[in-house]
């Protein structure tokens, strides 16, 4: 009998969704990731949850209703990951005129569920907050709602609760053979130096925008559908402007941009659409696309944004099926999954596409795909799971946050308010026992401690500096050098690996 029913290769939000329904579903999962956890594009995308309103202009109306739909769910499922926003669309002359834009909003707000959150209204911008940094040619906008994530934490806590339901999470561990048999997949695994062996019934190729790579080199099961990379590009800049609302932009070539609160004191924009061909290990944002989503917003804000105030920049590489359009913006955001059951030989999945939003659709289609090789798989169940820390109602995270502070008054407001969003109920297994703030331990930026990095180590898998100041927290963007350094070698004390010279 094979060690695991099913291998997923990929600790992206696709892989960790998987390898999380199908030990839900009582499989034997294993997941394997040559880096860290949403290392790749999980950890680069533009922080939402959304129906994509620009998608209705291609009639992708299927796309858009279940995006929306799981908007909803996922707002439920993880209330502290995933917030409700407010987003200001000013329109401007053209195809995308006031009327156009009313009629496509009426739709957004009609297509898919929407229990929650807000409908579309009309603002006036010369009176509305969301006005004040705007250029004041600008008058009144329409506002509409979608949702905000931290997009590494979903896939971080989505391969917590898959680890909490038997699977086993492999992260720093690279599939470097698949031996593909009549009945499993044989497999020789690499962890840090180390050589394991696993054997699987079924083998899921979730790598994204190595999946190619992959199936050529480790596989060696070549592609049977064209693949197409397309890289996403973003910029973080000071804060623009003090509200919790977001904008979206008409671009000079009606591509869309969006303009993000992100953390306390800083402003996310993107996202550029540009056919990516190189390295997919370190994916960067071109000086054109800086100096393109730089023009975007200009257009629109009264403060200049100016390509040398970048505090932060990065890409992330689309792994789309290539459905031979000829613009990346048009090619379908849709998911494909390829099932390979050639005869006489083990089963295998190939995941092309999807995003963040619908990410849990993809995994409950897939292990649905799947389970008709495993009689003892159990029915779908995740619509209505919550994620670890989220046993909450969605609009209650004010009170997880006033709870902490009572219980553990030390806390700063900004500090327990953080703690909240990042862990919802599980912030106390942080806090347990301690009766002052320096029973938390060693402070090295902002308000991270050392209780909580320890608990990252422990419970999520960090490993490294980079996994906790840019994936577990975006404490990357204020921590200096000396911080960093003092990070290190707390988590090398820890147990945790030296960084790269």
């Amino acid at each position: 009998m094979a060690d695991f029913d099913i291998a997923v290769v990929g600790g992206g939000i696709n892989g960790a969704g998987i390898a999380r329904d199908a030990a839900g579903r009582g499989l034997r999962v294993l997941l394997v990731e040559q880096n860290d956890l949403a290392s790749g594009t999980s950890s680069a995308s533009s922080k939402l949850i959304h129906g994509g309103l620009r998608y209705l202009e291609r009639f992708a109306f299927r796309l858009v209703r279940e995006a929306l739909s799981e908007r909803e769910v996922l707002l439920r499922t993880a209330p502290h990951l995933v917030r409700p926003m407010r987003f200001v669309l000013p329109p401007t002359p053209g195809p995308r005129s006031a009327p156009m834009l009313r009629l496509g909003l009426w739709l957004y707000d009609h297509l898919g569920e929407r229990r929650f959150l807000p409908p579309t209204a009309t603002i006036d911008l010369t009176h509305h907050p969301a006005g004040a940094p705007l250029k004041r040619s600008y008058r009144f906008a329409f506002e509409y709602s979608d949702c905000a994530v931290d997009d590494a934490r979903l896939v971080v806590l989505t391969a917590r609760d898959a680890a909490e339901r038997g699977a086993a999470i492999r992260t720093r561990t690279r599939l470097t053979r698949a031996e593909r048999g009549p009945d499993h997949w044989q497999l020789v695994l690499n962890n840090r130096g180390r050589r394991e062996t696993a054997t699987a019934r079924v083998l899921v190729n979730a790598t994204g925008p190595w999946a190619p790579q992959v199936a050529e080199t480790v596989l060696r099961v070549p592609l049977r559908r064209p693949m197409r990379l397309v890289k996403g590009s973003h910029i973080v800049v000071r804060s623009r402007f003090a509200h919790t609302s977001g904008y979206l932009f008409q671009a000079e070539d009606r591509r869309v941009v969006f303009a993000l609160p992100f953390g306390r004191d800083f402003t996310l924009i993107g996202t550029t659409d540009q056919p990516f061909v190189g390295d997919v290990n370190a994916p960067a944002p071109s000086p054109e696309e800086v100096a393109y989503l730089c023009r975007a917003v200009n257009g629109y804000f009264r403060d200049t944004v100016t390509a040398d105030e970048v505090v932060w920049s990065f890409s992330g590489v689309r792994s789309l099926q290539d459905d031979g359009r000829g613009r990346p913006e048009d090619v379908t955001r849709d998911y494909t999954l390829a099932l390979d059951r050639t005869s006489g030989t083990a089963p295998l999945l190939t995941v092309y596409g999807g995003k963040i939003t619908t990410f849990r659709r993809l995994a409950e289609e897939a292990v649905g795909q799947l389970s008709r090789f495993f009689a003892t798989a159990r029915p779908a169940w995740t619509r209505t799971a919550l994620l670890p820390g989220g046993e909450f109602p969605y609009d209650k995270l004010d009170a997880v946050a006033a709870h902490l502070r009572e219980r553990w008054p030390f806390l700063t407001e900004m500090h327990a308010a953080r703690l909240a969003r990042a862990y919802g109920l599980r912030a106390e297994r942080i806090l347990d026992g301690a009766a002052r703030a320096e029973d938390l331990g060693e402070r090295f930026t902002g308000d991270l401690t050392a209780a909580e990095v320890r608990y990252l180590m422990r419970q999520e898998w960090a490993l490294l500096p980079d996994d906790v100041l840019w994936r577990r927290s975006k404490f990357g963007l204020i921590a200096s050098a000396a911080e960093r350094e003092a990070l290190a070698r707390f988590m090398v004390a820890e147990g945790g690996a030296a960084p790269p010279a």
